[in-house]
């Protein structure tokens, strides 16, 4: 059971849903959400300097920075833990300015990634690194929307239910 001071959010993201944060909150997402590593996140940099769409909406939804394992029988993911998020800050630029604004993963980000954040007015969330397993209960659906030829590191759309995050940074 969350903590009361634990905040809720459901995805879409909105401005008004992250209104009443403040760096080191608690909170439970529930909604749809997309996975992106590395080599995910260079395609997405590849696409869009091609003038490309990018594969899924960015306005109110969030990238967590993760991949997860094989799929177990009987489970709808493997485990799923975050990967450290300074490894796709070289993109995180551009993809801010094009409107992604909710990034999840572990780790500090860059002062220019933060800074684009703050900017945009979203937020970095952090995950907490070792429980993947864990974590994994909390995927209820997962469907591979684009590079499923990366394996683990295809682009997913997977909907979560109280997905344990902490705000590490806050757009203004």
């Amino acid at each position: 059971m969350p903590d009361v001071s634990t905040k809720r959010i459901v995805t879409p993201i909105t401005g008004e849903a992250i209104r009443g944060l403040r760096v080191g909150d608690d909170v439970l997402l529930t909604g749809y959400i997309y996975t992106a590593r590395d080599a995910a996140h260079r395609r997405l940099a590849e696409a869009i300097a091609r003038g490309e769409d990018p594969p899924f909406p960015f306005e109110g939804n969030a990238v967590f920075y993760a991949g997860p394992t094989d799929t177990p029988p009987g489970r709808v993911i493997g485990a799923i833990g975050p990967t450290t998020s300074g490894r796709v800050d070289a993109y995180a630029p551009d993809l801010i300015a094009r409107g992604l604004r909710f990034m999840i993963g572990k780790g500090e980000r860059s002062p220019e990634v933060a800074e684009a954040i703050r900017r945009s007015g979203g937020a970095y969330f952090t995950a907490i690194g070792g429980v993947a397993a864990i974590i994994a209960r909390r995927v209820k659906s997962v469907e591979t929307v684009c590079y499923g030829d990366l394996g683990t590191e295809a682009i997913r759309r997977l909907f979560v239910e109280d997905f344990p995050v902490t705000v590490e940074i806050l757009g203004i």
